[in-house]
């Protein structure tokens, strides 16, 4: 191969290139109306446009694939992971015309991409699968009937599912109702498959997968095991190599098992068998991924491997240059998917312009995967996924050390991101002991996320990095008095403070008289900075408010800080409060999307937690529900049309 077309985008298609240009192989990216100006575009060597923003007009448009190929005279084509990665039709199209296809051949993603195909061909392969029905559903009727056989709480599949798409968890006859609709209407829209099947839920265990290797000359091996149980809404959000829960004994099982499985469909180049594993280390077939995970990079760092290489290497017909002995396991990496998202309102995706966007500097430690830069745009066509941000070292704490870090130098400034909730997540306890499993996030923020309140040494850590930011900011305009005392409000709390300059430092003392020596690397319009308190260095995020006062966030604490001279702060108290608008009467829209179903009109009473609406964003449809009964009085949207976030969509009495 001398030329690579990449039939995706984002993050993962600039990732491939990166491993096709140390090779001294050509390019090709390929681009929708939504990304003309994308970093993907900027980093290939040619690229081509596709298509308008939708995907089903751009990145899954075959015909405009294909002319893009045959345009650029490309000799190959990696389809990356989503779109048409795990698309049989669309290998069998490619190889058709003589282009290689670097990726398994047709006939194991025809088998592995059905999930109700690939369940039965597990059990064939001697693979323990989990209980359930192994036949496609095609009723609600059926479904609720199947339900009560298994045994509540079930999961419901669509078949040609994956990414979380096509999946409910149902406890209640209403709720299998409801769920096979929906699953089997995700999976008609995103895969073109309604078929839907059911299977025993089981509600505490963990999602552990075993990346494999195969050539087209018989030789097979599995690259050790990766931990994904952190997931929300059934997808994965921190994923880690090796697992904390797995011993070198089920690793060498899961392994063996997850060959067999490969070689039983003549599997070839880089696949992951996934797994649900139970307290009892017992562990079930979930589905094989015929394809390059998005968690690829933990894998290559505790093997030293790049797996883009070896598919391309498979494909050109090269052998395994290793055997299963020749694996290595070093160390321990940790990877976190940096989302556009809103953690405080259920996940909801967010979408917009990246006004700033500075990632943690990479070095032996730190990677950082990602197609986006300041001043791009998080389009509400495409996933929410920013980059992925992955750690490395020599233990798991030593991994979670310098991804705590690494987050705190991670500055995003435009949609909502999940920053701040992966920094609470890997200072948990419970994370930080491996007791994990695919419900934590559920159990953790049974309501909601909200963050984690603040203890008295974190307010007082914030206040004294507050006023070291204002004694910088009040110098430029004139000399700071020394001593200086200062009131400042973190949140709600109150914390008085004297500072005294000193050479390299200043020394604050609280009004408690406790005293302590600060210095940093802070300067004016700095974005990320360094504060040692008392020889401890801890890096914040800093933003300056428009207002007054600062937005400080760190170690996935974020706060408001204002500091006011003693006088201007006992006037402050005195201001009267903004009462908050009154929106009772009127539902917003949370997110930027797309309408698909309006399921009321005007004139309809409804019932608190009746739905309203679907909206689409981000490959995600979302039900909007009536948080209180009423009439409603106005429609404000059409089925089709695309709306803002914060838009009116119906208005009550």
């Amino acid at each position: 191969m001398h030329k690579i077309l990449i039939a995706n985008r984002g993050e993962i298609a600039c990732r491939i290139m990166r491993t096709a240009r140390r090779m001294g192989i050509a390019t090709v990216a390929i681009y929708s109306d939504a990304d003309r100006d994308a970093l993907h575009v900027r980093q290939a060597d040619e690229a081509v446009w596709v298509g308008p923003a939708p995907s089903a007009d751009s990145y899954l448009n075959v015909d405009a694939i294909l002319a893009a190929i045959e345009q650029t005279g490309a000799d190959g084509v990696h389809p990356g992971y989503g779109f048409l990665s795990e698309n049989a039709a669309f290998c069998e199209t490619i190889q058709a015309r003589g282009i290689t296809f670097i990726g398994p051949g047709a006939g194991a993603i025809r088998a592995m991409g059905d999930k109700i195909a690939s369940k039965k061909l597990a059990m064939a392969a001697g693979v323990a699968t989990i209980p359930g029905h192994p036949e496609a559903v095609l009723s609600v009727e059926e479904a609720i009937r199947v339900a009560r056989q298994i045994g509540y709480p079930v999961m419901i599949k669509a078949s040609a599912g994956g990414g979380g798409k096509g999946m409910r968890i149902a406890r209640t006859d209403q709720e299998v109702a409801e769920g096979w609709s929906s699953a089997a209407n995700e999976g008609r829209a995103y895969f073109n498959d309604g078929r839907v099947f059911l299977e025993k839920y089981i509600a505490t265990h963990r999602h552990i997968e075993v990346q494999v290797l195969c050539d087209t000359h018989g030789n097979g091996v599995w690259l050790h095991e990766r931990d994904c149980s952190i997931q929300r809404r059934n997808q994965k959000v921190i994923e880690e190599a090796p697992s904390p829960f797995v011993d070198q004994a089920m690793r060498a099982r899961m392994g063996e098992q997850a060959l067999v499985l490969a070689r039983s469909v003549g599997y070839v180049s880089a696949g992951t068998v996934e797994f649900m594993v139970g307290d009892d280390q017992e562990f079930y077939f979930l589905e094989m991924n015929t394809r390059l995970q998005v968690e690829h990079p933990v894998t290559e760092w505790i093997t030293g491997l790049d797996l883009v290489e070896q598919m391309i290497r498979i494909a050109r017909g090269e052998r395994l240059s290793f055997a299963q002995a020749d694996v290595g396991l070093q160390g321990w990496a940790m990877e976190c998917r940096i989302y556009a998202e809103n953690p405080a309102a259920h996940f909801l995706p967010s979408a917009g312009r990246l006004v700033h966007y500075q990632p943690p500097l990479a070095n032996e430690w730190v990677r950082v995967d990602s197609g986006a830069f300041a001043g791009g745009e998080v389009s509400l066509f495409y996933d929410p996924m920013i980059a992925k941000l992955i750690t490395w070292g020599a233990t798991r704490a030593e991994a979670i050390i310098t991804m705590r870090q690494a987050l705190d130098h991670y500055f995003i400034d435009g949609p909502h991101h999940n920053i701040d909730f992966l920094s609470t997540l890997l200072r948990h306890p419970r994370f930080q002991a491996g007791d994990i499993s695919t419900g934590f996030i559920a159990e953790t923020y049974p309501d909601g996320f909200v963050g984690t309140p603040l203890s008295v040494g974190e307010i007082h850590f914030f206040a004294l990095v507050a006023a070291r930011i204002e004694m910088v900011q009040e110098s430029l305009l004139a000399p700071v008095p020394d001593p200086c005392e200062w009131v400042v409000t973190v949140d709600t709390e109150t914390v008085r403070l004297t500072v005294v300059h000193s050479v390299g430092m200043e020394l604050i003392t609280l009004d408690d008289g406790t005293d302590y020596q600060v210095c940093d690397d802070y300067q004016p319009g700095m974005r990320v900075a360094t504060f040692v308190v008392d020889g401890q260095p801890r890096t914040v995020r800093v933003w300056i408010l428009n207002g007054e006062g600062y937005r400080l966030a760190h170690d996935g604490w974020r706060v408001q800080a204002v500091v006011r001279p003693p006088r201007l702060h006992a006037l402050a108290q005195q201001m009267p409060a903004r009462p908050p608008p009154a929106l009772s009467g009127q539902l917003h829209s949370p997110m930027p999307g797309l309408v698909c179903q309006v399921l009321v009109e005007s004139g309809q009473a409804v019932r608190q937690g009746d739905a309203l609406c679907v909206l689409e964003a981000m490959k995600m449809k979302n039900t909007l529900h009536a948080e209180k009964a009423g009439v409603v009085t106005t429609v404000h949207v059409r089925v089709g049309e695309t709306v803002e976030s914060d838009a009116v969509l119906f208005t009550f009495a």
